[in-house]
């Protein structure tokens, strides 16, 4: 039984289930954890949050979600409220706190993914150019929030609560397919993304937190080997990877289709092993759709048949699209030069990690 704090409301929890014996996993997160699917304009049940939870119940009888996540949250949201809505609760942080402080010790996971849209939503221009000054000072910001979540999550929980947080998918290799000037666009964002991803890397480590390295998973820096995709050629693994995992490749979105949401749930999965785990049983194993291997891939069709649970219908880019924001929805990358400025969110995170971590012992 999942549990819906957020939009439209409170869902009632199964009450066959004994609440003595109940655990609890809660999401939190933007629209990766929410389940935006472009090609239905709305939320859906595709999310990783959604897989994750199929398989951790398998070996957590009882198991129940409080799923919270909210699409086009940015980590100030998070914290402070006004994208969604959650009963008896500010924000979504807020409702995930009252959530373990109304079942004490009986969270056993807490998964968050939230920071893209703090940087890109805001810093990158209607023809793709991004802003260095306020990517800098989006990322620093960024970081303190980051933080600021983490660590309350964290002081909140036992030690038998298992949290993990995540890095994001790169959705600029898709210009990787417009010519010269989009493959070397392709190549400089790899330096803004690896450098964003590190920083929140270092957030989450800071606070305890494991990290799903869902820029692993989409295999994002491999430029070396080389894949054919039909109707393109030759191309990097990483470009294939996000062709074949998301929607940048038909429909200018990056957000993860269904198939890219479960190679997200098994990153996540990959860290919360079994012997870690509260309560005996087999540690899931996380399907993942076939990698891409050399010489061989596909890039979903705009007429392929939807995966269940995505639905049918036009491509819309609205306001709550989240990442949609975060990539260029436009077919102009973010331009040369901008990756140093994300640079400086790692010394940013690990400053305000120990910063909220010594207030908190002082």
């Amino acid at each position: 039984m999942t549990v819906v704090l957020s939009t439209p409301g409170l869902a009632a929890a199964d009450e066959a289930t004994n609440v003595k014996d109940a655990t609890y996993y809660i999401s939190l997160g933007d629209s990766l954890a929410s389940g935006y699917q472009p090609d239905v304009d709305k939320d859906t049940d595709v999310a990783y949050t959604d897989q994750l939870y199929t398989q951790l119940k398998q070996r957590t009888p009882g198991l129940k979600h409080i799923r919270l996540g909210c699409t086009a949250e940015t980590t100030e949201s998070l914290i402070q409220g006004g994208k969604c809505d959650y009963p008896n609760a500010k924000s979504q942080l807020d409702a995930a706190l009252k959530a373990m402080a109304q079942h004490p010790g009986k969270v056993a996971y807490v998964t968050v993914s939230v920071g893209a849209n703090d940087i890109l939503l805001n810093c990158v221009s209607p023809a793709g150019t991004l802003d260095g000054a306020c990517l800098n000072s989006r990322s620093q910001a960024m970081a303190k929030n980051l933080a600021q979540i983490a660590g309350a999550l964290r002081k909140a929980g036992t030690e038998n609560t298992q949290f993990v947080g995540s890095t994001y998918q790169n959705p600029f290799l898709a210009a990787w397919l417009q010519g010269a000037p989009g493959q070397q666009a392709a190549k400089e964002s790899a330096t803004l993304v690896g450098a964003a991803n590190a920083g929140i890397a270092q957030v989450y480590k800071s606070t305890g937190f494991k990290v799903a390295d869902v820029a692993g998973a989409f295999s994002s820096d491999d430029f070396t080997t080389q894949v054919n995709v039909p109707g393109a050629g030759e191309v990097p693994a990483n470009v294939a990877k996000i062709c074949q995992l998301t929607w940048a490749c038909t429909k200018k979105d990056p957000h993860p289709n269904a198939d890219g949401h479960q190679v997200i749930a098994a990153a996540f999965a990959a860290q919360l092993a079994a012997n870690d785990a509260p309560g005996a049983g087999e540690s899931p194993t996380p399907g993942e759709p076939a990698s891409p291997g050399a010489g061989e891939s596909t890039i979903p069709s705009e007429s392929a048949t939807p995966a269940p649970g995505t639905g049918t219908g036009a491509n819309s880019l609205t306001a709550n699209g989240d990442l949609a924001e975060t990539g260029a929805s436009s077919s102009t990358p973010v331009l040369a030069g901008a990756g140093l400025a994300v640079a400086a969110i790692g010394a940013a995170a690990v400053y305000f990690a120990r910063k909220r971590r010594t207030s908190e012992a002082s």
